[in-house]
């Protein structure tokens, strides 16, 4: 099987998530540990900062996205999907 198939786009999505995470942790581990690299732990955030309410008395519905990533994420992301693509 070489690359990802047409019908196997949800095993690309789940190797960008498990890139995404790996990323982020590796980021925050190199950041923390390294000190000349703890610019790779900065996070940047995506999204809304508050959520949207909508009370219709029987369900209150809550919808909010907010995406925090740094470097490392990035990085992970790119990797992930060259990786998936090879094989």
């Amino acid at each position: 099987m070489r690359g990802v198939e047409k019908g196997n786009k949800s095993l690309l999505w789940f190797m960008i998530f498990l890139g995404a995470i790996g990323g982020s942790l590796i980021g925050d581990i190199l950041g923390e540990n390294i000190r000349s690299l703890a610019f790779l732990k900065t996070p940047y955030y995506i999204g809304m900062s508050n959520p949207i309410i909508l009370d219709l008395k029987v369900i209150l519905l809550t919808i909010g996205l907010k995406f925090n990533i740094n470097i490392m994420t990035i990085v992970g992301i790119v990797l992930s999907i060259i990786l998936t693509k090879k094989h």
